[in-house]
């Protein structure tokens, strides 16, 4: 009986290491992310949106989905992961907190829509789903927890982030991209 062998290889169950690696690399990716922050209100801008786009194009499905809810709880329990090297529930309950949330139903949207196709529009399609699920899960958090409206909610919110989110955005595909056709043994080579 031969111990310590790879789930991949065998087709047993189990994580393949490849997995791990890349779901702690993006966990990190994710947090370093965060820690560059700009102060704009109840809201930061972060760097954030380039990496959830990187992660969402990068890696496979359950890959994405399972990085962003790694980073999530782990923040959640307390690890200094989201802006402002903060973590634990308090964020999670906080202004922002919406946010963070909508990374995890923004990315399970992303892989929906990339199941479709990988193409340049269904790419977009991708990250516009990503940004809009976190921008309504935000606003609608902010608006509960900091007693706003919804034009202040959005003023405070989301509208600043419009044109930057969709620049990191397209940054976080472009890498991606090149990184996938850089390193294919790397980077989706389990995508269909």
């Amino acid at each position: 009986m031969a111990h310590g062998t790879s789930a991949s290889a065998g087709g047993g169950a189990g994580i393949a290491p490849r997995d791990i690696t890349r779901t702690g690399a993006s966990v990190a990716l994710l947090a370093l992310s965060a820690w560059v922050t700009v102060p704009l209100g109840p809201v930061p801008l972060t760097l954030q949106t380039m990496a959830l786009a990187f992660v969402a194009l990068a890696l496979t499905p359950s890959q994405a989905i399972g990085s962003v809810a790694l980073y999530v709880a782990l923040g959640s329990l307390g690890l200094p992961l989201f802006s402002g090297m903060r973590g634990g529930l308090g964020v999670i309950a906080g202004p922002t907190g919406g946010f963070i949330s909508g990374f995890l139903v923004g990315m399970v949207a992303a892989q929906a829509v990339l199941r479709a196709g990988r193409d340049r529009w269904h790419r977009l399609a991708a990250c516009a789903a990503l940004l809009g699920v976190s921008y309504a899960l935000g606003c609608l958090q902010l608006m509960a927890v900091a007693s706003l409206g919804p034009g202040e909610a959005l003023l405070a919110g989301c509208l600043p982030f419009v044109i930057p989110d969709i620049v990191k955005a397209l940054v976080g595909s472009r890498v991606a991209r090149s990184v996938c056709h850089a390193l294919p043994g790397l980077f989706d080579q389990e995508r269909g």
